[in-house]
């Protein structure tokens, strides 16, 4: 048998084929956590300031509150490709910071939408033909 030559090229790794390493996980996991946290009150501080220049014209404060809404759902998105994709690469402290803040930030976005109903309400449903008013007095009441 002749001995393979040297200058063969080596086989190139998947992200996934090895676990990352801690020291590297932990630091990418912090520094990605803290840039989410500074993107996420960035833009929901622009849709606030948004709603307080409305000056009590309704129309725009609600344009800016369901703005502020689009923006929490899209990056929930974001952080959660983001916690896949760190599941992939094989980084678990990556992965839990991302599904972290992507459950504060479901918190949030739920809580956004239960205040928007809450101050809406539906309409109460119009009788239909048939409905006959009951009058004091009148003999036709059941």
């Amino acid at each position: 048998m002749t001995p393979p030559p040297l200058d063969t090229p080596r086989r190139r790794s998947r992200p996934w084929s090895r676990r990352t390493s801690t020291g590297a996980d932990v630091t990418v996991a912090i520094v990605l956590f803290l840039l989410d946290a500074a993107v996420f009150v960035y833009g929901l501080f622009g849709y606030g300031m948004e709603a307080w220049a409305a000056q009590g014209d309704q129309e725009r404060i609600e344009a800016a509150e369901l703005a502020g809404r689009v923006w929490m759902s899209g990056s929930l998105v974001v952080l959660l490709l983001f916690a896949v994709l760190a599941m992939v690469a094989r980084a678990p402290w990556t992965a839990a910071s991302q599904l972290l803040a992507a459950a504060g930030v479901a918190a949030l976005l739920v809580l956004a939408q239960h205040d928007h109903d809450r101050s809406h309400p539906t309409p109460a449903p119009r009788p239909g033909p048939e409905y006959v008013p009951c009058y004091s007095g009148s003999g036709r009441c059941n």
